[in-house]
């Protein structure tokens, strides 16, 4: 059996799982404490993760044929400012006094940026010309000067050095030489914008030195067992990247944690549209899927903006331990607050993880857990002076919301007892129940109000919103928030291993961005080839990599993504299909229509395209309103891409170029901001190719071009346009 292995690397527990290569099922998983004061630092963790998985699953090195791990030791590297001392050596052109070269000076001046309230990331400048016989040995002076006050990484950067890279490329080249690590703006970000760019190769710097020393060891570790398969690591977009990668842009791990319970959605729980809830003992961290992708924006630093693109994930200070906090003179709304201090922290037990005899005696106690906490947190002193913290998913277990399969169950009557005692203890004429209700409306409104924002600013159709749970708190908070807010919602399987089984299905990904005016087809095909190529040099097999181009007119940006697996053999040719009755339930379900209202359209060998309708009422039933959908559904069942109105054509590679043609003319639409063309999506064979990201016919019709040029001509193809989405 070859085994896929994923570590997720936690600020409190490391937790490592084993997948069947084949069947992409759970074998096994094991989780201790993440190791923080041992010399390896985290390194030591991953290691020994990985030897009792080895041990404990009876695993040969043979037998590994993927293993990578999360990481979020970036993340708290920055967060606790233990950060190497970086040096700049910006690089400007033109006379002394010309503006060109004031302006590249001062863009490469990084001010401090504030880490904690009394750490900062400052950096030192050296500055020279590139435009006299002395710049090399300019840069050598300037780096050398840069030595002697201590830094450790050189970055090297240039106005528009994106395009010209020589000159970054000899700084740093020349820094190695010296004995340094170093980086430079063209590495980091293919965007113009020397400030930004500068910051960001600064930040990337910053962290250089232990990520590439707790990549290197690991790695050697790794190998040492006889492992062949090339260590990965989780990137902040959901995918992962060689060790390799690491010694060029460590930046991409930021915030890998979250992403991997993402990547666990996608792969695992093969979710295509929804917004993903993963709920620990703290906090709950939740994101967008559309379309099977998760959404994504600029990353900022404390602040500061920074040209790396991370998962949109807004994080919020209440989880599955988030202790109770009382106003004792109300007794009709005992419950004041949730969180944000949960039981963890405090170093306590949750009642409904104890025996119910414990209670007995018992009496209610307000303590502050921390010196920084108010004296208002309710818990429960036993007879025999233990303490016990009423939570959220005591609450949740009381109201019979989480089920025995469930992580996150417990013992009714155990939470039964402790809410019964906290109301008698107040003079509350409450009943268990009822101040448990009070308990997760206080959390989960803080959770749906967050939704609600999403919702609005990604135009979510409210009525297609899907809430998937995954951690261990999942239970915990996410069925009471759906029923608060009216919404469908499902827990993950394996919730609490979610993350860590993200990781050991993720796929390699890669990002390239270029500022282009009015690319032609031309450019967007290099920038295509340019994020493939990065993807191949990222650890990605070849033949099973797919891109995604897309073109932001008001902005000049082309975008192209790439992803493909470390093994030629992918996934969804592995799994055992469902039946066509089944796909027609799952489209159905999807479309909230009744199966003999849904149409099976179109179909290739991995996929089957579905129409219906969706009536609607409004104004008290008097007027009705009839909305088109379309849903393609792949051949195990799972809905792959979900729009309203579509356009579905049946062609062949003969007659595409006159398909395309015809979809645009019938959907184009003519506004204010211009000519807008519909989104294109072209099925054949296992792909759903993307091209609804484009600007115009002729950037599609190229790339479509390159996407098809090597197929037999008899291959069956399915057009898909639909009304572009905001």
């Amino acid at each position: 059996m070859k085994v896929r292995i994923g570590i997720d690397v936690g600020g409190t527990f490391t937790d490592v799982v084993v997948i069947d290569g084949k069947s992409h099922e759970l074998v096994g998983q094991l989780k201790f404490p993440t190791s923080h004061a041992a010399k390896e630092g985290v390194a030591l963790g991953i290691v020994t993760a990985l030897e009792r998985a080895m041990a404990e699953f009876n695993l040969r090195a043979e037998d590994v044929a993927f293993i990578a791990h999360s990481t979020t030791q970036a993340t708290n590297a920055l967060l606790e400012g233990d950060v190497a001392e970086v040096g700049v050596v910006g690089i400007g052109s033109g006379s002394a006094f010309s503006p060109e070269r004031w302006l590249a000076k001062r863009a490469t001046l990084v001010p401090p940026i504030a880490l904690t309230a009394s750490k900062s990331l400052s950096a030192h400048q050296a500055f020279v010309s590139a435009g006299n016989g002395k710049a090399e040995a300019e840069m050598d002076a300037a780096i050398h000067a840069l030595s002697e006050k201590g830094v450790r990484v050189i970055v090297a950067s240039e106005a528009f050095g994106v395009d010209q890279t020589e000159r970054e490329d000899f700084v740093a080249k020349r820094a190695k030489a010296h004995g340094l690590l170093a980086t430079s703006g063209h590495e980091v970000s293919s965007l113009y914008g020397l400030r930004v760019r500068t910051r960001t190769a600064v930040i990337n710097a910053a962290i250089l030195p232990k990520m590439v020393e707790t990549a290197d060891m690991t790695e050697s570790c790794v190998k040492a067992t006889g492992i062949r398969a090339p260590l990965m690591i989780m990137r902040s977009d959901g995918g992962v990247m060689s060790v390799a990668e690491v010694h060029r842009r460590p930046i991409l791990t930021m915030l890998s944690g979250p992403a991997a319970g993402i990547a666990g959605a996608l792969m695992h729980e093969r979710v295509s549209d929804g917004i993903f809830i993963e709920v620990g003992g703290t906090s709950a961290d939740i994101s967008v899927i559309r379309d099977g992708s998760p959404a994504t924006r600029p990353a900022r630093l404390n602040g500061h903006r920074m040209y790396l693109n991370t998962l949109d994930v807004r994080t919020l200070g209440v989880g599955g331990g988030s202790m109770i906090r009382v106003a004792p003179g109300d007794t009709t709304n005992l419950i004041s607050d949730v969180g944000p201090r949960s039981a963890h922290i405090a170093g306590l037990g949750y009642v409904c993880f104890a025996e119910p005899d414990e209670f007995l005696n018992a009496e209610v106690e307000l303590i502050q857990p921390t010196p920084s906490d108010a004296a208002d947190h309710a818990v429960i002193r036993t007879a025999s002076g233990k303490r016990y913290a009423m939570t959220t998913t005591c609450a949740a277990n009381l109201l019979g919301l989480v089920e025995a399969s469930h992580f996150a169950f417990g013992k009714k009557e155990s939470a039964e007892r402790a809410f019964k005692l906290l109301a008698d203890n107040f003079g509350a004429s409450l009943s268990p129940e009822a101040i448990a209700e009070q308990v997760l409306t206080a959390g989960c409104r803080k959770i749906a109000a967050t939704i609600e924002e999403l919702i609005a600013e990604y135009h979510l159709l409210r009525d297609q919103v899907v809430l998937i749970g995954g951690g261990g708190g999942a239970a915990s908070l996410v069925p009471f928030t759906a029923r608060l807010m009216g919404l469908q919602h499902r827990i993950a399987r394996n919730a609490e291993v979610i993350s860590p089984i993200g990781v050991a299905m993720a796929m390699v990904r890669d990002t390239v961005e270029r500022n282009i005016v009015d690319p032609s087809p031309e450019d967007i095909l290099k920038v295509r080839r340019e994020a493939a190529e990065a993807a191949i040099a990222a650890g990605a097999v070849a033949d099973s990599i797919e891109v995604q181009v897309e073109v932001d007119k008001r902005r000049n940006l082309v975008r192209a993504t790439a992803m493909g697996t470390t093994e030629l053999r992918r996934r969804d040719e592995e799994q055992s299909g469902s039946s066509i009755a089944q796909c027609f339930e799952a489209a159905a379900r999807s479309m909230q229509s009744n199966q003999n209202e849904v149409k099976l359209v179109a179909e290739t060998a991995s996929h089957l395209v579905f129409t219906g309708s969706q009536q609607t009422k409004s104004f008290f039933g008097l007027f009705h309103s009839v909305r088109q959908l379309l849903r393609v559904v792949d051949r195990t069942g799972v809905v792959r891409l979900q729009r309203g109105k579509a356009l579905v054509t049946d062609t062949t590679l003969s007659r595409i170029q006159e398909t395309l043609e015809q979809a645009v003319e019938s959907l184009t639409d003519y506004g204010d901001a211009g000519r807008t063309i519909p989104d294109i999506f072209i099925l054949y064979g296992a792909r759903i190719a993307n091209f609804s990201g484009l600007a115009d016919l002729e950037q599609v019709t190229a790339l479509v071009e390159v996407e098809l040029q090597s197929l037999d001509p008899a291959t069956k193809l399915v057009v898909i346009a639909c009304p572009k989405q905001v």
